[in-house]
């Protein structure tokens, strides 16, 4: 029941960002930059919840977002998705427990997500590589993540953990041995 309920969270929270992404922040760009908030939201499903989670979710909100807005299908989809496998790896391999470790992520994720998206879209689309204007961009949306997985981290966090303790229960032990 508490996983039921929490994936539901998880789908009307898609749904809010999803809003927020399309209306709000696009009013508050830098340079043409605006934050990308599902790439925050993936890996912190897959940091929190574990790999399988976080990759469906990246799946189908790549998908629903390409319908939506891209000319080309399937290239968020496969970048989120491999945020979202980022995100269990991580977990497995980092403590969560600084502040500094998920900014550190957040910031790896965000670069991660963009080289591959554009290097992804150029091959399929065709167009040559930039490489300043795609720096400026990176930059940009990297310091915008950023700030705001600093503003969100408390929220984040006590979200975070109560998702951990559902979907991980009693199998803290048996990771470290």
């Amino acid at each position: 029941m508490k996983k039921t309920t929490i994936i539901l969270f998880l789908i009307i929270s898609f749904f809010v960002i999803f809003y927020l992404q399309a209306n709000l922040f696009q009013m508050f760009t830098i340079a043409g930059v605006m934050p990308n908030l599902f790439v925050i939201f993936v890996l912190f499903i897959g940091l929190f919840s574990n790999a399988s989670l976080g990759i469906s979710f990246g799946v189908m909100g790549g998908l629903m977002i390409d319908l939506v807005y891209s000319k080309t299908i399937g290239i968020t989809a496969i970048m989120l998705c491999l945020i979202g496998y980022l995100g269990a790896y991580f977990d497995r391999n980092f403590s969560k427990e600084n502040k500094m470790t998920i900014i550190i992520m957040s910031v790896l994720a965000t670069i991660l997500f963009e080289v591959g998206y554009y290097i992804l879209n150029s091959m399929i689309v065709g167009f040559e590589i930039e490489f300043v204007y795609f720096i400026k961009i990176l930059a940009i949306e990297v310091l915008y993540n950023t700030l705001l997985v600093i503003l969100f981290y408390p929220l984040l966090q006590k979200t975070g953990y109560t998702m951990d303790r559902v979907f991980k229960r009693n199998n803290i032990l048996t990771r470290y041995f």
